[in-house]
């Protein structure tokens, strides 16, 4: 809070374009920017989102919602800015966690060798959504540079570059020359020497003394690195004592900080009880994240197995290749990572983990419809992004039991596996979702499993023009509803769940689907270079042409609850339904 406002008085925004990295801390920025008035629509469908967004104001110049971007995009526009002629500062804010992403290091070396005016803000609380781990955690906790020392450091700066070359046979010598008497002087660090100045570490709390340093860091003409160290939730006791569960908190009580929790169980929730039985009898399983041990659901497992728990910060291609080496020496390594963040690691999957053949799995939580965090958190470009990538097993899970039982199969398989499933609750188990993995098959449930009325088995088998309705797991929630619907209106539909997007029995499939009227294929991904799309040219060539095809269509979804991202995709339950007795006609 207390950078925000020391920005924003210090600096002329939209002249002087302040960039937040990821930007789930730009909340105070958006208060001071015109938005105070509609901040109670924070998140919700057709309210503001949840990160900066260009299109809601001009203070905002990126959508930005991944992790360590800021200074690659801030060099950018200020370079561009130069080109153009344009005056105004351009300031990177970037947290010490997204400071762990390799991103930032490559802008970082990039903007000292072009020594552009640029402004790199480290706001350093020793957490990204976990406590930070890593050399750059312990780096920056070892800084202990002084506005001070930066004074002196800065004069005899000066005063060493005074000393003039004698020739160019001496060039070299007087280069190291210099060198050595800036070091009886000066302790320089990592930022030093990519060719920023440095000012910090600063009390983030302080606003005076920030606006103080800020205004003189304003008059510099070269790259700099202010390094302000702040606490996460300062200012609420229950978020200073708990900072990981107040990074992105649901509704909680104000005087204590009780988080609201569920009786039911989600799916990482039943992922992390998974993984940690299976660990005691399988000792050479190891598990990565990505600085999201809670979020994946490692928390538990990096309790008990410390020394097979490996989080490599916010480091997503590491991660992954990181898993090839570690498959490589003989472990089973298990890389948990959100959907949208695996989007960074095509080139790890198909470089290091497939071509490589090893036997790694990849948890994928958050796929499909992801609520509140809009665009840049969409699970939906996984299937097509990977379907493509020879050597690698993609399934989809419906239930928990569903997801012990690919789980299991995936390790003992010894290949490269990816498992997806979304941010939900666990469904109701039905026996359907116990049966044996066979490979390269799904699940299937006839609809009288999704009868709540008096409906008898006869009075179901003699209605005509019956439906198969093909559907990835995540999107089961919506699917099964969507058949009761039809099955009360006379309809009748079963259900077939793709366990497997990739391999896939053609043949077995090709036997159920000829038994049906029509096929619908849902899926909570994007439908172009989707499973439903292959699957429907694979009924076209053979000859069953009534189908229809429903999945995110080619475009980006905004913000808003579940169910407000799904009509907007038009996968609800009713458009499901109504798609279900289109075919049917």
């Amino acid at each position: 809070m207390e950078l925000t406002l020391a920005l924003h008085r210090v600096f002329d925004s939209p002249q002087d374009a302040i960039i937040w990295d990821v930007s789930h801390q730009c909340y105070a920025h958006k208060l001071l920017t015109g938005r105070y008035n509609e901040f109670k629509t924070l998140r919700q469908k057709n309210g503001l989102s949840g990160f900066t967004n260009k299109s809601e104001s001009v203070h905002d110049f990126f959508i930005n919602g991944h992790s360590s971007t800021s200074i690659s995009s801030a060099l950018g526009l200020l370079a561009a800015r130069e080109l153009n002629g344009n005056s105004g500062k351009v300031i990177a804010v970037i947290g010490d966690g997204a400071l762990t992403g390799g991103m930032a290091f490559e802008a970082l070396s990039h903007a000292g060798q072009l020594n552009k005016n640029l402004i790199v803000i480290l706001n350093d609380n020793q957490m990204s959504i976990d406590h930070n781990t890593g050399s750059v955690s312990r780096y920056l906790s070892r800084l202990t540079m002084t506005a001070r020392y930066q004074t002196f450091r800065y004069r005899v700066d000066k005063a060493i570059d005074k000393i003039p070359y004698l020739g160019r046979h001496l060039e070299k010598f007087i280069f190291r020359f210099k060198r050595s008497l800036k070091g009886l002087f000066l302790t320089n660090n990592l930022f030093v020497d990519l060719g920023f100045e440095y000012v910090g570490p600063l009390d983030g709390h302080n606003e005076a003394s920030l606006e103080t340093v800020l205004r003189k860091v304003r008059r510099l003409h070269r790259p700099v690195v202010v390094h302000v160290v702040t606490k996460k939730g300062k200012g609420y006791s229950p978020a200073e004592d708990h900072p990981e569960i107040f990074h992105g908190v649901g509704p909680f009580q104000i005087s204590d900080g009780t988080v609201e929790r569920f009786d039911t169980l989600s799916f990482t929730e039943a992922f992390s009880n998974i993984i940690c039985d299976y660990s005691e009898k399988q000792p050479d399983l190891v598990a990565i994240t990505a600085a999201m041990a809670k979020g994946t659901g490692l928390s538990h497992f990096s309790h008990l197995h410390p020394e097979r728990f490996f989080d490599v910060g916010i480091a997503e291609e590491h991660a992954v290749t990181f898993a090839g080496g570690l498959a490589r020496g003989g472990k089973i390594p298990v890389v948990c990572i959100y959907s949208t963040f695996i989007q960074r690691s095509v080139d790890q999957m198909i470089h290091d983990i497939t071509l490589q053949k090893a036997h790694a799995i990849f948890m994928l939580d958050r796929a499909g419809a992801v609520p509140g965090d809009g665009a840049t958190h969409q699970g939906i470009y996984d299937i097509a992004l990977f379907r493509a990538v020879p050597d690698l097993e993609i399934m989809t899970v419906v239930s928990a039991q569903d997801l012990r039982l690919c789980f299991e199969w995936a390790v003992e398989k010894g290949t490269s596996v990816m498992i997806r499933y979304p941010k939900l609750s666990c469904p109701t188990e039905l026996p359907q979702f116990s049966s044996p993995v066979e490979f390269g098959r799904g699940i299937f449930v006839p609809c009288s499993e999704f009868v709540i009325e008096n409906i008898s088995e006869s009075e179901l088998e003699s209605r005509k023009n019956k439906i198969l309705l093909v559907c990835t797991g995540g999107i089961y929630s919506e699917v099964q509803k969507a058949v009761r619907a039809v099955l009360l209106e006379n309809g009748y539909a079963d259900l077939y769940i793709l366990r497997f997007i990739k391999p896939f029995d053609e043949t077995y499939f090709l036997e159920l689907a000829k038994k049906y009227y029509g096929i619908v294929f849902v899926e909570d991904g994007i439908k172009d270079g989707g499973a439903g799309e292959y699957l429907n040219q694979l009924v076209l060539k053979n000859g069953i042409t009534n189908t229809i095809v429903m999945g995110f269509e080619d475009r980006f979804y905004s913000h808003g609850s579940r169910a407000d991202v799904l009509a907007e995709a038009k996968l609800s339950v009713s458009d499901i339904k109504e798609a279900i007795i289109k075919c049917a006609k």
